[in-house]
């Protein structure tokens, strides 16, 4: 059988999609079939490194979100803490009405609504949510250099769009998250990734600050507008002749910079140490990150969508729910490519992509770095890989 992942992928660069698409897929974590086309930045032509750098985006939050349940299991919290209860900020959070009047909330953010974003809580770039303005009038995704418990308090300030457990919404859940782990810990979030993720599955290249080194092997990246801009009403250009500006938002070598729902850099390898660890609970010296009670807890779906209706904007998910971690998929008769019931993972907004399939043993990753793409190259590159595996 030919690799279709090669083909698949030398497509879409060869057609000016992607300047350099990575990836590799394991199963039973043995790794099966990797690759890389392309270059790291097409103006100049380089070649792509070795262990090139991707930013992650959202694919940050089940990271961060593994952390939230190992310290569930540890005594730090409970998924029912109610948020308030670590930082007094969001003890009175108010919702915006449909009328556009704002009214108490009828209940408390518990640390479940934020892993399963069930809190009110939105983003400055969904489209249709009356709270957006909100958030993008208070720069919440554009300053970088914010302190993470400066962002949570001006997040605090803003309205909820629904009251908390009452909804699901896309968010920035897992920023809070992290903030909620420091004030439970008393620790920075990222120095507990350190010791909890990231030297157990020796992911050496997983951070929000980078070395020299890694500056070094950092990927390329493009886009013709930020995460945080307002939404187009028309499709723009696919674009690879300038790369994305990012302003302030996701700082290379800041010591301070963290989140929760953004801002890791990782690469492909220690990626996929993350991805296999979600087979077990285990690292690879068979250190515990999470209890097999723990992961079952995971991997179940906790938020089920009425009429197949999950969607980000205009990304359908057609057949998956939400659990603790990310996307399950719930419904395999409802998918749109080759998968199998309870398969999860999640994705970032530059185009990076991860999936972890119980079933099959089978996990996946697949990077590269475009901001807004409109091409699904996890779904293709997932299709090809079950393909591949038969």
């Amino acid at each position: 059988m030919s690799d279709l992942l090669k083909v698949c992928a030398d497509n879409l660069v060869n057609q000016g999609v992607f300047s350099g698409v990575l990836w590799r897929i394991d199963q039973n974590s043995t790794p099966m079939f990797c690759g890389r086309s392309g270059t790291r930045d097409v103006s100049t032509g380089a070649f792509i490194p070795e262990n090139p750098v991707f930013r992650v985006y959202s694919m940050t939050k089940p990271i961060v979100s593994v952390l939230a349940l190992k310290l569930v299991e540890t005594g730090f919290l409970r998924l029912n803490t109610p948020l308030a209860e670590l930082d007094q900020r969001f003890s009175k959070m108010r919702v915006l009405g449909a009328d556009g009047h704002l009214a108490p909330a009828d209940g408390l953010i518990t640390i479940e609504h934020l892993l399963t974003h069930r809190a009110g809580f939105s983003y400055d770039f969904t489209v249709g949510c009356p709270v957006a303005p909100y958030y993008r009038a208070a720069g919440i995704m554009g300053d970088g250099v914010r302190d993470l418990s400066d962002l949570a308090g001006a997040i605090a300030q803003q309205p909820l769009v629904f009251n908390p457990g009452h909804s699901w919404l896309y968010s920035v859940s897992t920023d809070v998250l992290a903030h909620a782990i420091e004030c439970a810990t008393g620790k920075r979030v990222d120095a507990l990734l350190t010791d909890h993720i990231f030297d157990p599955l020796e992911m050496v290249d997983t951070t929000f600050c980078l070395t020299p080194d890694q500056q070094g092997r950092l990927m390329a990246i493009y886009g013709p507008r930020s995460i945080s801009a307002l939404p187009v009403l028309q499709k723009m250009p696919h674009d690879l002749s300038v790369q994305a500006d990012l302003g302030a938002s996701h700082p290379l070598s800041d010591p301070n910079f963290r989140r929760g729902g953004y801002g890791l850099y990782s690469t492909v390898p220690d990626y996929m140490a993350f991805a296999n660890m979600l087979l077990t609970g285990r690292g690879p010296n068979g250190d515990i990150i999470l209890s097999s009670a723990m992961m079952d807890m995971a991997r179940a779906v906790r938020v089920s969508f009425a009429q197949n209706t999950f969607r980000i904007n205009d990304e359908p998910f057609s057949g998956y729910g939400w659990g603790l971690l990310g996307r399950v998929m719930e419904n395999i008769g409802q998918a749109q490519y080759p998968t199998s019931q309870g398969e999860f993972g999640w994705s970032g907004a530059a185009a990076t992509y991860f999936w972890v399939d119980p079933k099959r043993q089978v996990t996946g990753c697949v990077m590269t770095q475009y901001i807004g793409s409109e091409h699904p190259l996890g779904n293709l590159m997932h299709t090809a890989a079950m393909r591949m595996l038969g």
